[in-house]
C-alpha cells in the first residue's frame, strides 16, 4: 500500500462552527493571581481592510511564569485559577478585546530568560494554516534580553509590542500582509 500526502486546506471559513464553544474573552476569574491587563486591537489585511472572520487563540504562562501544562517542569507555582488559554473572535470590523494577566518571565533555551509574552495563533479564511506570533509588553525591561525578540530585526519588533494607552488598555493590531507594518509571524 502506498500513502500519498493530501493537499492543504484553508483554515476557514467554517472553523467557527466547531470552535465557538471555546471562545473565552476573559482568561481570568476573581481568584486569578497577577496584574490584570486588557488587550484590544484589530485584524487587518495588507490593504488595511478589516478581516471580519478572524479568531485569535491565546496561550500564556501565569504570573509566576509557569505554563499550566505537564511539560512545564519549572520549579514555579501553578495558579489553580488560571489556565492560560483563551480564544477570541473578532467582530464585524475585525476588532477584538480580551482580558488576562501579565505573565511572568519564562525560562528559555540554554539558560536564557524570555520576557513576559503571550503566544497568539491567528485563524482566518484564506490561510492555509494558522499563523503564530507573540505579544510582548512595550516598556518591559526583560524585552532587551529576550532571545526571540533578538532574532527579529529591530525595525520589525514594534509589530510584536502591545502599547498601553491613556486608559491603561494595551493596544496591539494584527496586520496580515503586504506592508512594512506587517506583524511578525514565526515558523513552527
Amino acid at each position: 500500500m502506498t500513502l500519498n500526502a493530501t493537499t492543504s486546506h484553508t483554515v476557514g471559513p467554517y472553523y467557527h462552527i466547531g470552535l465557538t464553544w471555546l471562545n473565552r474573552e476573559d482568561l481570568t476569574v476573581a481568584q486569578t493571581l497577577g496584574e490584570r491587563v486588557a488587550i484590544t486591537g484589530q485584524v487587518v489585511d495588507g490593504n488595511g481592510d478589516f478581516v471580519n472572520d478572524a479568531m485569535l487563540e491565546v496561550w500564556q504562562a501565569n504570573a509566576a511564569g509557569k505554563y499550566d501544562h505537564p511539560e512545564d517542569d519549572q520549579d514555579k507555582p501553578l495558579d489553580p485559577n488560571f489556565e492560560g488559554f483563551g480564544r477570541v473572535p473578532v467582530d464585524a470590523e475585525g476588532r477584538f478585546r480580551f482580558t488576562t494577566i501579565k505573565p511572568g518571565t519564562v525560562e528559555g533555551l540554554k539558560g536564557t530568560t524570555q520576557a513576559p509574552h503571550l503566544v497568539v495563533l491567528v485563524f482566518a479564511r484564506g490561510l492555509v494554516k494558522h499563523l503564530l506570533t507573540r505579544i510582548y509588553f512595550d516598556g518591559e525591561p526583560a524585552n532587551a534580553a529576550d532571545p526571540l525578540l533578538e532574532c527579529v530585526p529591530a525595525e520589525r519588533r514594534s509589530t510584536l509590542l502591545a502599547k498601553k494607552d491613556a486608559a491603561g488598555v494595551y493596544q496591539w493590531n494584527v496586520i496580515l500582509q503586504g506592508t512594512d507594518a506587517e506583524t511578525v509571524f514565526f515558523d513552527y
